[in-house]
């Protein structure tokens, strides 16, 4: 597959998960994995989920996803805009990096995972 392939199957399992089933999302990190969301970092896979619980119940509606290799060859980089419903409340603006690194062929976990809301400014 193709990194844009893999990118394009990754985000639509993923924000499948984070809207339906956050646990379900467990799988998809490491212990080492690492993410910043709105400045504040969570490490581990367990305390990723656990802060993506704390959230409450979401709804992401995905408007744009790019892709890059990374210098190592078992990585790339997945960038994604769009619009998020916490609670049911009004939809915001949002962007979330994410690095993907291969364990084996045509499989990936999440390295690293940035999370921002975009207010108008």
């Amino acid at each position: 597959m193709s990194a844009e392939e893999v990118a394009k199957a990754f985000t639509q399992h993923y924000y499948q998960m984070k809207d339906t089933n956050v646990d379900g999302l467990a799988g998809l990190y490491q212990d080492t994995s690492m993410l910043t969301f709105e400045s504040n970092q969570v490490q581990g896979g367990a305390a990723i989920v656990a802060k993506y619980k704390s959230i409450g119940p979401v709804q992401h509606t995905v408007k744009s996803m790019d892709v890059q290799p990374s210098n190592n060859p078992n990585a790339m980089l997945i960038f994604v805009t769009g619009t998020i419903k916490i609670g049911g409340d009004n939809p915001l603006h949002f962007c979330e990096m994410f690095q993907l690194v291969s364990t084996a062929p045509g499989q990936y976990y999440v390295h690293n995972d940035i999370f921002r809301l975009n207010y108008g400014l």
